[in-house]
């Protein structure tokens, strides 16, 4: 069975965003020793699963990144393009970038599909709400949380939804040189 991982960061105080969608609380300059944890967590995937919202800003991007010969980024930009993508969508009907596919059925029962297909690993980024329906649905088999050294007081906690009493399994943590510490949980 393939394995779900979420990608996400987090404020200290457990928030993806700030009431506004504000997210000047990001730690923008990633230390090496994060980008190499961060390619290393890449490295087994062959889908990566989105919510429409953050495919919208997520895809663009990084194809200008791997467009650009500049950018020290360009290897990861290539990456992100190249790789399988799946944008989880109640409105969109086909699918505006290369290398990308539209689900518009029932995401539990896609998802289920997915993980019983053959291939490796698949990784989840966001949006809040879709990883939200995720973590309700028990659908993420690891949750690789970056938490910021940021504490910003109110906005959007991807855990609301979740029943009340979801037990995890510590795998790993660290500390990077940037401030941010990765938490690595197993759910089930």
């Amino acid at each position: 069975m393939r394995k779900l991982k979420l990608q996400v960061q987090l404020t200290v105080d457990g928030f993806i965003e700030g009431e506004k969608g504000e997210m000047d609380w990001m730690t923008m300059n990633w230390s090496d020793d994060l980008k190499s944890y961060v390619d290393g967590l890449l490295q087994p995937v062959d889908t990566i699963l989105l919510g429409r919202h953050l495919a919208a800003g997520f895809i663009p991007h990084w194809e200008a990144v791997a467009n650009d010969k500049e950018n020290p980024e360009r290897e990861a930009g290539i990456k992100f393009t190249e790789i399988h993508k799946i944008v989880f969508s109640k409105t969109l009907t086909k699918s505006l970038w290369e290398n990308t596919a539209i689900e518009n059925g029932d995401f539990v029962e896609a998802i289920k599909a997915l993980k019983q297909q053959p291939g490796s690993e698949m990784i989840v980024y966001g949006g809040g709400k879709f990883v939200s329906s995720l973590i309700r649905e028990k659908l993420i088999d690891e949750l690789h949380l970056f938490i910021n050294p940021a504490i910003i007081g109110k906005g959007m906690s991807i855990f609301k939804e979740a029943e009340p009493s979801q037990k995890l399994s510590l795998l790993a943590s660290r500390q990077f040189a940037c401030g941010i510490v990765v938490l690595v949980y197993q759910t089930g």
